[in-house]
């Protein structure tokens, strides 16, 4: 082989370990990004009442005196898809059927964990990212609907590391199933 073929040929190698880097940053990313946003739609703050401490010895006051503080917790009873300040504007929006919205506030936490884990271990890659894309389009939807032109803007930003991750998706080299 001439020294320019095995030039090329190194190159190429290189190129597509580039590739391949780049795709599992998206992958990781994402799929840490959509766990994260499904667990935390199980969160919630508690008030919750302990003694004030005393900033010198960091023991509790003497006098007893106690403090409200806020608290977060994670509990299934704590789940809400949709945060409840948004889910009070599209109660007055009639585009948004009420059914629609009661099954997209039910699913969007699991189904954004299922994707998360999907793409984390590589499982279906390619049918997580449209999930995952699918999502983010229906969010834009809503956040269209009642007039939230940052979030349809953040979501855009979204919608294009999906795009790229799709056209990356060849290079999936550390998965479970790689043809979906």
């Amino acid at each position: 082989m001439s020294e320019s073929t095995e030039g090329k040929l190194a190159s190429s190698g290189k190129a597509n370990w580039d590739f391949t880097f780049a795709f599992l940053a998206l992958r990781l990313w994402l799929g840490v990004r959509a766990l994260f946003v499904g667990i935390e739609k199980f969160g919630a703050y508690q008030s919750v009442a302990q003694p004030l401490l005393d900033p010198a010895t960091g023991q509790p006051d003497a006098s007893g005196v106690m403090v409200n503080v806020n608290v977060k917790t994670y509990a299934l009873a704590n789940y809400a898809g949709i945060p409840t300040a948004l889910r009070d504007k599209f109660v007055h929006e009639p585009l948004l059927p009420k059914f629609a919205m009661v099954a997209f506030d039910k699913m969007l936490g699991p189904t954004f964990i299922l994707v998360g884990i999907m793409l984390l271990i590589g499982l279906g890659t390619r049918v997580s990212l449209l999930v995952q894309a699918l999502l983010f389009v229906a969010l834009t939807i809503g956040l269209v609907l009642i007039d939230q032109p940052d979030g349809v803007a953040y979501l855009g930003i979204h919608i294009g590391l999906v795009a790229a991750a799709f056209l990356l998706a060849e290079h999936n080299r550390f998965t479970v199933l790689k043809k979906w």
